[in-house]
């Protein structure tokens, strides 16, 4: 186990390191000046060269690389051109609106999914399955940011049921303002997980270990449950500790239609603004997520099924 954690932790410096290289070329090769961008229309030739100095952008592309992984090192991410406020607080100051809104995304799309794919199995080729299977397959093909619009055209606009922007004030009133985000985030993952489980369940279902519990007179609610489901909720899990980069970006539409605070927001005003060291914190703080989140998948899945355990 130990010697997992260290390959993993070793992959996940390399994956860190070529997406934050990756990204730094990518936002070089914009076209346009950074420093007459910030500055303006107004900006004079040496204001221009002044903030170059100041980004480092005078030097070469390749000095710019590794000043910046030797500044990582260090603890030293860069500081907001804009706020002249270090770039972590700024990135972790925002940080947690886009958790919240993703625990809350896929918490209720899971509470419902894994039960409809466990009855869909169960009642397989019935009216009520071929129902949940037409009904997960128009979530799935539905984008967020469709079901982000119509939900606050309908709920928020029309019946105003529910707040349309913001992240409200205080316990209950940002779970209000979840609501909308969360349901449009979720949507898709609810349809996609019951898919899943319902395809892994049957497979179960018809192994030696389930017809020896029937066998034995065991109640069918038992087997599902005791001996299927686990077996069963394997593929998800993993799949969701894969899809933590999908969430993310989702959380960039979601984020952005709801008018909600979180890194979503904050990098698309850091690439509108050309905030280099914003995006580059936001990269490296998402890629860290996902990182986290498919190695936490693998373990979890490695304790429901013991036999995984041997490819660790």
């Amino acid at each position: 186990m130990w010697l997992y954690l260290l390959k993993r932790v070793v992959l996940a410096v390399a994956i860190i390191v070529i997406a934050v290289a990756l990204v730094f070329l990518m936002i070089h090769a914009v076209p346009g000046d950074p420093a007459a961008t910030l500055l303006g229309p107004r900006a004079t030739p040496e204001m221009i060269t002044q903030l170059h100095q100041q980004m480092g952008l005078d030097k070469p592309l390749a000095v710019q690389i590794v000043t910046f992984f030797g500044g990582l090192l260090q603890g030293n991410v860069g500081f907001d051109v804009f706020s002249q406020r270090p770039v972590a607080d700024v990135v972790f100051e925002q940080l947690p609106y886009t958790i919240e809104l993703i625990i809350v995304s896929i918490s209720w799309a899971v509470a419902i999914a894994v039960p409809l794919g466990c009855y869909s199995a169960v009642r397989r080729n019935s009216v009520i399955d071929q129902v949940i299977g037409a009904m997960a397959v128009a979530t799935i093909a539905i984008p967020s940011f469709v079901m982000a619009v119509y939900g606050l055209l309908i709920f928020a606009v029309n019946l105003r049921w529910l707040p349309a922007i913001g992240a409200g004030n205080g316990l209950w009133d940002g779970l209000i303002h979840l609501i909308l985000p969360g349901f449009a985030m979720g949507i898709g993952w609810v349809g996609y997980i019951s898919r899943m489980v319902r395809a892994s369940m049957l497979e179960i279902l018809g192994e030696n270990h389930v017809r020896m519990a029937r066998s034995f007179g065991i109640s069918e609610c038992r087997i599902v449950s005791r001996y299927a489901l686990p077996l069963a909720i394997l593929p998800t899990v993993t799949i969701l500790g894969v899809g933590m980069a999908w969430l993310l970006s989702s959380a960039v539409f979601i984020e952005v239609v709801f008018a909600r605070p979180g890194i979503g927001t904050l990098i698309v005003q850091a690439v509108n603004s050309r905030n280099y060291p914003i995006v580059m914190g936001v990269v490296l703080v998402t890629t860290f997520l996902t990182v986290v989140a498919t190695t936490v998948s693998d373990l979890i899945a490695a304790s429901l099924d013991p036999r995984t355990r041997e490819n660790l």
